[in-house]
């Protein structure tokens, strides 16, 4: 028995190693990582996914592994009956423009603002929250991957223009720190018309 009673601390010490290992990888990943489950929390309500199609200039974000560059668009169009297009573009540090398509679709049509966005055939959907919007000024968008004893955060702040004002930028931040989001990690992307004018070229 003692003897068994060593392998089950071997393993356990493994364990912590390998969850220090990944915890480690994680953070590298300059995404934001918090304890616990995904936050609940409402959404937009009756939205409309007509009113929310066009062209959104992304304003601020929390940090993830898949935006690397500045001057940061989504594009949503009609694809098909209850799906959305997605075309997200940036400008990349070499001067060079990067886009993606996916689609995005709602899996629950009584939660139109919860939808899931997909960008790889393979690859699972992501939840794309619309918490909140006016659909001519801003929107406030969540997603949230949950780990089971953690979870990433991801949110970004978008407007109709490449600038939004101190005030309503204030407010949708209040929003996400009521989830306990961290505000303090937002980014915010350079729009400005000297760094952003080959994107609209």
């Amino acid at each position: 028995m003692p003897g068994g009673q060593k392998g089950c601390g071997e393993n356990m010490n493994a364990i912590q190693v390998i969850s220090l290992t990944l915890l480690s990888v994680l953070a590298a990943s300059a995404q934001v990582i918090m304890p616990g489950r995904c936050p609940q929390t409402g959404v937009q309500e009756d939205f409309d996914t007509a009113r929310y199609l066009g062209k959104w200039f992304d304003i601020q974000r929390l940090p993830n592994t898949f935006q690397k560059g500045e001057c940061c668009t989504a594009t949503y169009s009609l694809q098909s009956p209850g799906v959305v297009g997605v075309l997200n573009s940036e400008l990349l540090s070499d001067g060079t423009i990067s886009s993606i398509n996916g689609s995005a679709t709602a899996k629950d049509p009584s939660e139109p603002a919860k939808l899931q966005v997909s960008f790889f055939e393979y690859a699972p959907p992501a939840p794309y929250w619309v918490l909140s919007t006016d659909y001519e000024n801003y929107s406030l968008v969540y997603s949230c991957t949950d780990l089971g004893m953690l979870h990433f955060d991801f949110a970004w702040i978008m407007s109709r223009e490449p600038t939004l004002s101190e005030e309503t930028l204030g407010e949708l931040q209040g929003i996400l720190s009521s989830m306990g989001v961290s505000v303090h990690k937002l980014l915010t992307t350079d729009q400005s018309e000297a760094t952003c004018s080959s994107m609209s070229l």
